[in-house]
């Protein structure tokens, strides 16, 4: 609509400056403008039309302002769009320019149509005209080219966001498969080599073992199916003060004595809840790995504006858990996602404790 517009005062204007509106002018001034319609479509094919279209009008004496303006509507597409084409573009267009208008300044005879009496043109006043030509032509090359830098800059700006989305989403991935599998698999493997141990001498034992891997391997079947769940829908929210007492039941099943102590969850938003969830799970996991003997006590406490995590294990001859290992590194990392804090380090009375404090807003 704009290349249209464009391309009718382009037109209008020929004509009307034009020493006499005849058919020579109505001519010139068609195959002039009616080019500018199409100046997007194919910009160099335009430029090249309307610079030969503009030096005949030059040397004919129909159209001056009108000229510069087509060329530089022609020129701007040709430089936004390519670096090289567009000085190429710009520097033919100012030679076909200063060429015309060169030879009529320069060749008796022309322009063949006389411009009236008192307005300049190449053949009248020819150093200004071919100035203010230079200008008008070097303004909408830099002009064009700023729009390119910019429009380059938007993209690249688009791109690199994009990237880092990507690259976020699959540590987040990675983040829930390494809770879930992670956590899981310890459980099996434990609970496997007690089976093991005792499968002739205490049978009893053997089942209550085999039946502790089915349920936990239903369990970690349940929580991938969340994680996927949760990649197609992010409203997906299945952690709760009920998953919280699976976390503990399974914990006690892999001879963890867990002490709980859970506030109700209900108002706190879904993204809170469930980094809640995967901080008790590494917790507990941790507990199970490093503490001798295994007992901890976990507590969730809703304050006003935020939910505070606490595990702290009782061994006196645990193995502190590595700061900078992938579980607590990818805590650190869920809880700086809500602007929060976490400590996990030594406890004040003995052990290791993990605290998370999570903020949240009742509109998130």
């Amino acid at each position: 609509m704009v290349d249209a517009v464009a391309a009718v005062v382009v037109v209008v204007w020929t004509v009307l400056r034009a020493p006499a509106v005849d058919v020579p002018a109505v001519v010139v001034a068609a195959a002039l403008g009616i080019p500018v319609a199409a100046r997007r479509l194919r910009p160099t094919a335009v430029l090249t039309t309307v610079l030969l279209v503009g030096a005949v009008a030059i040397v004919v004496g129909i159209g001056n302002e009108s000229v510069l303006a087509a060329v530089a509507l022609a020129l701007y597409p040709v430089v936004s769009s390519s670096p090289r084409s567009g000085v190429v573009g710009a520097v033919a267009a100012l030679a076909c320019v200063v060429a015309a208008g060169t030879a009529v300044a320069a060749v008796p005879g022309l322009p063949l149509v006389p411009a009236p009496a008192g307005t300049e043109s190449f053949a009248t006043s020819p150093v200004p005209t071919l100035l203010f030509s230079a200008v008008v032509l070097i303004g909408s090359w830099a002009v064009a080219a700023a729009v390119r830098t910019r429009r380059r800059h938007l993209a690249e700006l688009a791109e690199s966001r994009t990237a880092r989305a990507v690259a976020e989403e699959r540590l987040r991935i990675a983040r829930d498969i390494h809770d879930v599998v992670g956590h899981n698999l310890s459980l099996i493997a434990m609970k496997a080599a007690v089976a093991n141990h005792v499968a002739d001498t205490r049978p009893d034992e053997r089942e209550a073992a085999l039946r502790g891997i089915e349920q936990v391997s239903r369990s970690a079947l349940a929580d991938v199916r969340t994680v996927l769940r949760g990649l197609r829908d992010p409203a997906a929210t299945p952690a709760s003060t009920a998953g919280l007492d699976r976390l503990v039941a399974d914990a006690r099943s892999a001879g963890v004595h867990v002490t709980a102590e859970h506030a109700d969850l209900t108002g706190t938003p879904a993204a809170v809840r469930i980094s809640a969830y995967r901080i008790v799970q590494e917790a507990l996991t941790n507990v199970r790995r490093h503490c001798h003997p295994p007992r901890c006590h976990l507590v969730t406490t809703v304050e006003p504006g935020r939910l505070v995590v606490s595990v702290v294990d009782e061994g006196t001859t645990a193995t502190t858990p590595d700061p900078a290992g992938h579980g607590l590194f990818g805590l650190r990392e869920r809880v700086a996602l809500h602007g929060g804090a976490l400590h996990a380090g030594p406890a004040p009375g003995g052990g290791f404790e993990v605290r998370a404090t999570l903020p949240f807003h009742h509109d998130d």
